[in-house]
């Protein structure tokens, strides 16, 4: 459950009933092609047993496209993933430096200031180097997530005098929708960890009862979020559901999402990390994997992601046109692509027919994705 689950009562303000649907059908799909991505992982030996000859998204972009480049596949799909991996640290920097500026309001300090501040937090992220230590961190963050859908929930639940299905639109706005769209499906998109996460599981069989239970669960929280959150407030509803709270729960709220967002920021830096190191250190060259270079390269990500949360001018804007093609490629387009290329043979029709299906869908939201974010820098650099 990431930040984006804060903006599903306003997506439903502009998608209305249709966004109920949407929230299950985002559902399945991610679930989907996080199943055919790891499928992809795998091969059967000669005596029909599956074995885990792929490690990683690149080793499968390698193999689809070995006959025209060995590892052109690999380049691509690496570059995709570290930057929507880092934009999503710089996110979280952001995002940490204006919850503390509105906390503190009192405290005469900007909000990069505030943003240092929580970067200077996060130092000791330099030194984490398995993915058990991250797991940790993001079971806390779940947690706090689960606080702050549970204090937004139980103060709708105490308006529910106030609540009308009249509030659903029935009518809606072409580009307002495909807004909605973007923000449902983004809440789900996970493809990314999934080869590390799998391969790090003590069971890796229970990988696909795993992602049922997760997304089933995901998909109940976010349309009772959703709906509840969207019901007490209707028209008034805003971009970030926390807003509407009254001020003194806003507080506490925003403390929340200020400790969810540093804790969120490990994952995305350490697969950001993980995937560079390891291209750097192929071969033969011993320097290039000693754990003082390994240092050198978490804490140049880190000093990064600082820098371009500091000085990159609207940065909402860019984030969106990068997640846009970055985070549709990564979920619907290549999972699906790998699929179709690599079990080709194995498919029966229906199978296929999915893939082609999820394939143009998501070739469709990236490209709605991506005019809308165009048209929304051009409006701002006139």
């Amino acid at each position: 459950q990431g930040i984006f689950v804060l903006g599903l009562p306003y997506a439903l303000l502009h998608s209305g009933y249709s966004g109920l649907f949407l929230i299950i059908l985002a559902a399945a799909l991610c679930c989907y092609t996080g199943k055919i991505l790891i499928t992809c992982l795998y091969e059967e030996n000669e005596d029909g047993q599956l074995i885990r000859v792929r490690d990683t998204y690149e080793d499968i972009a390698n193999a689809c496209c070995k006959k025209l480049s060995p590892k052109l596949g690999g380049i691509v799909v690496n570059v995709t993933q570290v930057m929507e991996l880092v934009m999503t640290c710089i996110l979280y920097l952001v995002v940490s430096g204006n919850l503390l500026s509105h906390s503190f309001p009192y405290v005469p300090m900007t909000e990069k200031t505030w943003s240092v501040i929580a970067f200077v937090t996060l130092l000791p992220c330099v030194f984490i180097k398995t993915l058990k230590i991250v797991s940790k961190l993001s079971q806390l963050c779940s947690l706090v997530h689960f606080i702050i859908i549970l204090v937004v929930v139980t103060y709708c639940l105490t308006q529910i005098h106030q609540w009308s299905w009249a509030k659903f639109r029935l009518s809606i706005e072409f580009e307002d929708f495909l807004v909605s769209v973007g923000v449902i499906i983004f809440s789900y998109t996970s493809q990314i960890f999934l080869p590390t996460l799998e391969g790090n599981m003590k069971n890796p069989g229970e990988f696909r009862c795993m992602l049922n239970w997760t997304h089933f669960f995901a998909c109940v929280l976010k349309t009772t979020f959703a709906l509840t959150a969207f019901l007490t407030w209707g028209e008034e509803t805003k971009e970030v559901i926390t807003d509407n709270l009254p001020s003194f729960l806003q507080t506490l709220v925003n403390l929340c999402l200020l400790t969810k967002a540093l804790l969120s920021y490990p994952l995305p830096f350490f697969t950001a990390t993980e995937i560079v190191y390891v291209c750097i250190s192929r071969g033969n060259h011993s320097n290039y994997r000693s754990p003082l270079f390994s240092l050198g390269v978490r804490g140049s990500f880190l000093l990064l992601t600082l820098l371009m949360a500091m000085f990159i001018p609207h940065f909402a804007l860019l984030m969106g046109l990068t997640g846009s093609v970055t985070g549709a490629a990564m979920t619907f387009l290549l999972p699906s692509l790998f699929h179709l290329k690599l079990k080709w043979k194995k498919l029966s029709f229906l199978e296929k027919c999915a893939d082609i299906s999820v394939f143009i869908l998501g070739f469709l939201c990236s490209l709605a994705g991506i005019v809308c974010s165009i048209k929304g820098l051009l409006a701002v650099f006139g």
